[in-house]
């Protein structure tokens, strides 16, 4: 079976969307970092329906900085693939033509870095996940003595970290008196931009204080927030869009329709017209992050934890469950709800049950294993920020404690029936040493876990209301098991 690929598209079937720009003109003005699937489904669409709008050189180089896949997927396809959006009402697919490249950057970090600092990139975005940061989630701070920091420290020249790369890109531009670039994180933390704004500066600062200073003065962090569901895509997947369309895919993505994307309008050398085609630009981010991060994505995380506990693969199947969509309409309504607040024109509830009809797409398979991927990174700002909020208050922290307890059952490593759970987390050792120096002790387990500063910082472990009703609802679990447990208390 062919591949897709530049020569084929205008021979696939009429209902599938091509790009209306001349590709073969396009020049690439954003290099991204991560190009994995969320980044094809959110940054790249908003820029393929700008381009198919406007035109302009905003072609996207996009580079992995761990493996090839992805490189692999595209690259043989001229970097064209598939956009896939599923609903209970079918599917749309798009080509999406905005990628132009994939580089690898272990394999030619130099490379990766002259294309950075090239004057014709304007914007440099990032998908990289939490741990992509490099810091201390509970402070924001650049983990110094975090490997691929060390490493970069010493070889700028060669960087490892998103971070390193960064850095040696702006080097570049300012040993060369060039434009400094936007930095644009996508990627689901608090006040993104400064987070990411933080790490850079306080890695030139170990350069040159002179550099550093001038990134704070020439280079622009935006904040953002974004939102769409994008599931890891399958063979099975891949099978049948091959059969729709006739050509084989590699790098085919699947999304649910809904898509958002609120960016801080703060740009040091120009942007795509993404304000034309649904981006909201706006001189505050914060208020929507918060929303977003803790009525979605607090909620995705607790129904990811106790759903894959209970036996569920699917966050769909999770909602199949009466007891657990009272648990999570009764956190959105309470635990989250009450520390959030609205902007002006933007309807709450409705928002509410929009993310609970999105959680229950049964088109999506959406993996609560995915979802519970990289904890320690996730839930300081998932439900930790929340938490504190509420104790401050003396507010709700029942179900966010569950949520926790849920976390620390997940990461012991063992489910309730005796199986090795993989757990995909850059503290996955640690966390699970903490459970194993405390097994049959729920007390001795939260007290060990919640001890590790790295995820809740020094004041959580002396919060006593915090740490005794974590410890019940670990009990519970231990007890009956997490299902029976959420059944008896949310039925």
């Amino acid at each position: 079976m062919n591949r897709l690929n530049k020569n084929v598209i205008a021979d696939l079937p009429k209902d599938i969307i091509l790009p209306s720009y001349d590709r073969s003109a396009l020049k690439p003005g954003i290099v991204h970092l991560g190009i994995g699937a969320f980044h094809r489904a959110h940054q790249a669409f908003y820029t393929e329906a700008a381009l198919n709008k406007f035109g302009g050189n905003w072609g996207i180089i996009g580079s992995s900085l761990r493996s090839a896949s992805v490189r692999d997927q595209l690259v043989p396809q001229d970097c064209l693939y598939t956009l896939v959006e599923r609903s209970g009402e079918g599917e749309k697919l798009q080509i999406i033509g905005a990628v132009l490249d994939t580089l690898v950057g272990p394999e030619n970090p130099a490379a990766l870095v002259a294309q950075m600092a090239a004057s014709n990139i304007k914007i440099v975005s990032l998908t990289i996940t939490e741990k992509g940061y490099c810091h201390d989630p509970a402070t924001g701070n650049l983990n110094l003595a975090h490997p691929d920091i060390i490493h970069d420290l010493e070889h700028l020249d060669a960087p490892a970290s998103a971070i390193g790369f960064l850095v040696a890109a702006l080097k570049h531009r300012f040993d060369n008196n060039q434009k400094a670039f936007t930095l644009l994180s996508c990627d689901n933390l608090p006040n993104n931009g400064e987070v990411l704004e933080k790490v850079v500066t306080q890695f030139a600062q170990k350069i040159s204080p002179e550099f550093s200073a001038w990134i704070k003065a020439n280079a622009t962090f935006p904040c953002t927030m974004i939102d769409r569901i994008v599931p890891a895509t399958t063979e099975d997947d891949r099978r049948d869009i091959e059969a729709r369309m006739g050509v084989r895919d590699e790098g085919m993505v699947v999304c649910e329709p809904f898509t958002q994307w609120v960016v801080e309008d703060k740009f040091a050398d120009g942007r795509p017209e993404w304000d034309k085609v649904g981006v909201l630009l706006v001189e505050d981010v914060r208020v929507f992050e918060k929303i977003k991060l803790r009525l979605l994505n607090g909620a995705h995380s607790t129904m990811a934890y106790t759903g894959y506990l209970s036996g569920f693969q699917y966050i769909s199947e999770v909602m199949e469950q009466p007891a657990f969509v009272n648990l999570v309409k009764t956190y959105m309504a309470r635990e989250a709800g009450e520390t959030v607040v609205a902007p002006a024109g933007f309807d709450i509830d409705a928002y509410k049950q929009q993310l609970r009809e999105r959680f229950s797409n049964k088109a999506l398979k959406h993996r609560t294993w995915q979802i519970a991927m990289d904890g320690s990174q996730k839930l300081p700002q998932r439900l930790l920020e929340t938490l504190r909020e509420q104790l401050a208050g003396n507010g709700h922290i029942d179900i966010l404690c569950l949520g926790v307890a849920a976390w620390i059952r997940y990461v012991s490593g063992v489910d309730e029936k005796g199986a090795v759970i993989e757990v995909s987390d850059p503290l996955a050792k640690e966390l699970r040493a903490a459970c194993d120096a405390n097994q049959s002790n729920p007390a001795g387990m939260v007290k060990a876990v919640v001890g590790i500063q790295k995820v809740f910082g020094a004041d959580l472990i002396n919060e006593t209301r915090f740490v005794e009703t974590t410890t019940q609802w670990l009990e519970r679990f231990y007890a009956k098991g997490v299902l029976a447990s959420v059944q008896d208390a949310f039925n």
